[in-house]
């Protein structure tokens, strides 16, 4: 009789991949393939770290942890729910941040310049910034890991999102420094209060792909994502408001993806900076206050 031998991490592993490509699962919020997707699933179920060693891949799996990661796996096809939401936890700026439906999953190549220091576009060190639609908190949070000293407001129209944001404040241990601010766009900013650096990751999906947008996306906040036939509802409100609640070296950064395209059209003359990211342009632009204020009657 043959014996039967007990699955290892990598055999798991590769059960998952083979299962998650053979039922056309989309991947898009934090993994970009079945290998990967599965490594996240199990690394959650198995509590390992996201820095384990390879040499994990040779443990052998009691039934119970085969039964905990093989749920998840599970899940995963039957619902076609985002892993985040299915761990209630996402990666960004290397940081872990508490996600469900209230809020979009963090994927923003904005993360990138976070971790440069927003160099060599910031004059000097921001000593206030506003994270726009802020969601979960985590552009604003990590923004208050890269400038030590500085003041974050997180802001958004939805109560919800920013109770998920409170949350994740609490988590990291910064509430001396940064504050929640319920809020469409700037109209529960205070007249006169600027900052040196406005993020934002705002809703920019346009009409055509919100209908077409896989199952997987439409457990994310509407809300969040949808901006109008062209993607730009929100981003032109933006323009034509941020100058006012910029320093006088005040940068602007505003994440439009696909919609860059369309942004371009409506503003042909406004000299949007297109930012390069190591993964490839990502539909990421900067203005500052003086060329907002230059090509204001553009907006």
């Amino acid at each position: 009789m043959t014996e039967t031998k007990t699955p290892t991490v990598a055999a798991m592993l590769e059960y998952g991949e083979t299962l998650f490509e053979s039922q056309g699962i989309y991947f898009g919020h934090g993994t970009t393939n079945a290998w990967d997707e599965a490594v996240y699933l199990l690394s959650f179920a198995l509590q390992l770290p996201p820095n384990a060693d390879r040499e994990v891949l040779a443990q052998e799996l009691t039934a119970e942890q085969q039964g905990s990661v093989k749920a998840l796996f599970e899940r995963r096809i039957s619902e076609r729910i985002p892993a985040p939401y299915i761990t209630g936890q996402a990666w960004f700026c290397g940081l872990p941040f508490i996600v469900d439906e209230r809020v979009l999953i963090p994927r923003s190549p904005i993360a990138e310049l976070i971790m440069a220091g927003f160099e060599p576009w910031c004059k000097y060190e921001p000593k206030r910034v506003l994270d726009l639609c802020t969601g979960g908190g985590c552009i604003g949070i990590a923004c208050a890991y890269a400038f030590a000293e500085a003041e974050v407001v997180l802001s958004d129209i939805c109560a919800d999102a920013l109770a998920v944001a409170t949350m994740n404040i609490a988590g990291h241990d910064v509430s001396n420094r940064v504050t929640v601010l319920e809020s469409d766009l700037f109209s529960g900013v205070a007249t006169g209060q600027s900052f040196d650096l406005i993020v934002s990751n705002p809703p920019y999906v346009d009409a055509e792909d919100i209908a077409s947008m896989p199952e997987e996306y439409q457990h994310e906040p509407e809300l969040a994502l949808a901006s109008g036939d062209d993607g730009l509802d929100f981003t032109r409100r933006l323009l034509q408001q941020a100058e006012q609640h910029l320093s006088a070296a005040g940068v602007l950064v505003v994440e439009v993806g696909n919609s860059w395209v369309a942004l371009e059209r409506a503003f042909p003359t406004v000299p949007f900076v297109w930012l390069e990211f190591s993964e490839g342009d990502s539909g990421v632009f900067l203005l500052t206050r003086d060329q907002l204020v230059e090509h204001r009657e553009s907006f």
